[in-house]
């Protein structure tokens, strides 16, 4: 749910998405069920490797998580405990980011407001600093570059912070994009590699036959694949196109919304993070705040405690969000795996998973979308992404004293 300005591509202004196809086709190498960042990302890339491809899906482009996110490629300040088999995944990825941002803007011909400021992640407060401390030991264990700062450092870097930043850590490596903008420009660099958008066209089944997925069901028509990928976001785990296979994905429910900076409020240079909230400033003077984080299924609403946490947490960091106009208010659906880590690879004969990407799509969408060419073009996925298999959620075999 996307509440003021209506727009097909997002939240904020942002460059024209090319327009999507009319009708599946008769047949393709790869079908891609679901056209948000992941599933447009891999259908790209395969595209570009001279599959003919179709993406399709429910509704519009990016209306799961997609259009809803922040767009912060976070692998340092994102680590937490419990996150090392994650992390090379994220890292791999963060390493990636370079090239396909400098690919996707040549392939499209849009800008994709990429910004390396860096991210800060401040404590408010003395009871906060030692929780920070914590962190920054976490990172610095796992090889990530953070750097410690003190309350003067952090607010000499962002001086509209209230005096209470005691502390603050700088992870340089962690950058943004705009999502809005980087789904434009996917849809555009799909269309200009020969591959095909079609909006408003549920898949409603899977076609098998002899045990192998060989395409897909819609109400407009069958699309005959000699590969589909589910690329359905938060509704992978629904089970309705899968009701033998179990994908433990959930929608986790997240509230944001962006503010308008003017002169006499001040902004932000950096991604900054506190406990409560994450802010993100945009080149086309939105601060964008998130997000909650809310187990409650499909349901859309914004509600006022919601966003009074949301301004409540910016404005514990930065009072000059009082002046700021509020631009946009939104919901989102997180796509969650009981582990908060991608489910990818082939799941039966003919079908590839890519789903499960929790908070963290905008920064493993360069590594998906490789493991998956990878998989789909050469056969196997890279070494860094064969642990996110599917087959890692399955009940271990039960020992003699269970079967008696």
């Amino acid at each position: 749910m996307r509440i003021h300005p209506p727009s097909p591509i997002g939240r904020r202004r942002g460059a024209e998405a090319a327009p999507a196809d009319d009708r599946p086709p008769e047949r393709a190498d790869v079908v891609v069920i679901g056209a948000g960042l992941i599933g447009l990302s891999v259908a790209w890339r395969l595209a570009q490797g001279g599959l003919s491809v179709a993406v399709l899906e429910r509704g519009r482009a990016g209306d799961g998580a997609s259009l809803a996110a922040t767009g912060m490629l976070a692998a340092a300040a994102e680590h937490e405990p419990g996150g090392d088999p994650l992390l090379p995944l994220a890292v791999a990825s963060q390493r990636l980011w370079h090239g396909f941002r400098d690919e996707l803007e040549a392939a499209s011909g849009l800008g994709i407001d990429y910004r390396r400021e860096g991210t800060l992640v401040v404590a408010l407060g003395r009871d906060e600093v030692e929780r920070l401390r914590f962190r920054h030991d976490l990172q610095v264990r796992a090889g990530l570059s953070a750097e410690w700062l003190g309350g003067p450092a952090v607010r000499a870097r962002e001086p509209g912070l209230r005096p209470t930043v005691t502390a603050g850590l700088l992870c340089p490596d962690d950058h943004q994009v705009d999502p809005p903008r980087v789904m434009a420009a996917l849809r555009a660099a799909l269309r200009a590699a020969g591959g095909r958008l079609i909006e408003a066209c549920p898949v409603a089944a899977l076609d098998r036959e002899g045990g192998r997925v060989v395409g897909v069901r819609t109400a407009r028509g069958p699309v005959r694949a000699g590969t589909v990928v589910m690329a359905a976001g938060a509704w992978a785990g629904e089970g309705s196109l899968l009701p033998d296979l179990a994908v433990p994905v959930r929608p986790l429910k997240g509230q944001s919304l962006a503010l308008s900076v003017t002169p006499r409020s001040g902004g932000l240079d950096h991604v900054v993070w506190t406990e409560q909230v994450h802010m993100a400033p945009k080149s086309d003077g939105t601060l964008v705040v998130g997000a909650t984080v809310e187990e409650c299924g499909f349901d859309p609403a914004l509600t006022a405690g919601g966003l009074f946490a949301l301004l409540e947490g910016a404005r514990r960091a930065l009072p000059g969000i009082e002046e700021m106009p509020v631009a946009g208010v939104w919901t989102g659906f997180r796509p969650t795996p009981d582990d908060d880590a991608p489910i990818l690879g082939e799941a039966m004969p003919g079908l590839v998973l890519a789903v499960g990407h929790h908070r963290n799509g905008y920064l493993l969408a360069p590594v998906t979308a490789a493991a998956l060419a990878d998989l789909i073009l050469r056969g196997a996925l890279p070494p860094v992404a064969a642990p996110f298999g599917l087959a890692r959620f399955a009940l271990p075999a039960a020992g003699p004293e269970a079967r008696a």
